[in-house]
């Protein structure tokens, strides 16, 4: 999981207003259900210290959100503000496992993290010979993401087999292909700009299968095919519903299963060097402060989650002890959870999180990381 949607949060001081809240839309009375919800937030902040200003924001915009009879509309929301004013408010894939409303030095992410880390996208390809149509998907259902048109002429064969006719033949064959070629190229570039981590390619079986061959082989890694639903309006199914849910969880699985492969071989599980990953709030601090944490592994309910640093007002100023801050130059360091301190320092130095949800196969405490080969240097 990319963390750049937290930018906006990551280096501005706090203390931060942090709400997860369910958004009711369904219902006769879904717009007083988030009327009340909207005071109860802003009262559980005004409870813990929150200044009105603050509170008054965070109130607003949960009060204000519209999704009534709009059946992609989130099922929830997370809402970060500070100073009076609501810096991110982003939907969540679903319901927040529990909701609620906290003031602190540092934002509450791990909760968003955790919310979205089986949200990978999936970018569907609906192909035939003469184009594609994309489509993003992910939790909140499918969007529009394009579309490219290629030749369409010469497109379909003739019946007969005159030899006047080898060359027409000959062309059709050549528009398929470059048509083909045309779909692959503008695949690739929405795929790298919609944010997609799968693809999925449907329609024509030997469209799609010339499309996948002049995929680049990194994106073909991630390509799939589906025999279900096609370019042609009215043409998808559950069917294709039942493979995009399939490929995205599949992905998913296969990507955490790779990052705890080599975390354990990075902590020294079988003989490799130790030095490429680390347990440990007090290791991970350490990693932190020197930009090293390549990817953070975070486990929900783990024993090191809720652990107490200090922090300060910069990504990378955290340490476990207040003496120890105090030590590198803050002079009036805050009592932050590890996890919300390490995911920021993660998401500020562009590292990457992925979070394990299984106790069994997460790293001890519930908090890890795969460290960078080597951490940057101010001088030589």
């Amino acid at each position: 999981m990319h963390l750049s949607l937290l930018q906006p949060i990551i280096d501005r001081p706090g203390p931060w207003a942090s709400v997860y809240a369910e958004v009711p839309h369904s219902t006769e009375d879904a717009a007083k259900q988030r009327e009340l919800s909207a005071d109860a937030a802003a009262r559980q902040l005004a409870e813990q210290g929150a200044d009105r200003a603050t509170c008054e924001a965070v109130r607003e915009a949960l009060a204000g959100f519209r999704a009534d009879g709009d059946s992609a509309a989130p099922a929830g929301r997370a809402v970060f503000a500070t100073d009076g004013e609501v810096v991110l408010d982003t939907p969540l894939a679903g319901r927040p496992a529990q909701p609620f409303a906290d003031w602190s030095p540092l934002p509450r992410i791990t909760p968003w993290a955790e919310a979205a880390a089986d949200n990978a996208g999936c970018l569907v390809v609906y192909v035939d010979r003469m184009g594609a149509n994309f489509e993003l998907h992910d939790d909140r259902g499918g969007a529009e993401a394009g579309k490219v048109d290629g030749v369409d002429w010469p497109i379909h064969r003739t019946a007969t087999a005159d030899w006047s006719e080898r060359h027409f033949q000959t062309a059709v064959e050549n528009t398929w292909e470059q048509n083909a070629g045309e779909i692959a190229e503008a695949a690739q570039r929405v795929f790298a700009s919609c944010g997609a981590k799968v693809m999925l390619l449907a329609g024509d079986p030997r469209e799609r299968r010339s499309v996948h061959e002049k995929l680049p082989e990194q994106l073909r890694s991630v390509t799939y095919e589906s025999d279900h639903g096609g370019r042609a309006a009215g043409s998808d199914s559950t069917a294709l519903a039942r493979d995009i849910a399939h490929v995205r969880a599949a992905h998913e699985r296969d990507h955490v299963a790779d990052v705890l492969d080599r975390f354990r071989a990075g902590a020294g599980v079988g003989g490799t060097d130790p030095a490429y990953a680390a347990t440990g709030v007090p290791a991970l601090v350490e990693a932190a402060r020197e930009h090293r944490i390549d990817t953070l592994i975070i486990t929900p309910g783990g024993a090191d989650a809720g652990r107490e640093v200090w922090v300060g007002p910069g990504a990378d100023q955290l340490a476990v002890r207040n003496s120890e801050l105090q030590y590198l130059g803050e002079t009036n360091p805050s009592a932050a959870r590890a996890d919300d301190a390490l995911l920021r320092s993660a998401a500020a130095n562009g590292a990457e999180a992925v979070v394990v949800r299984d106790p069994a196969e997460a790293p001890t405490g519930g908090l890890g990381a795969i460290l960078r080969w080597s951490a940057p240097t101010q001088h030589e």
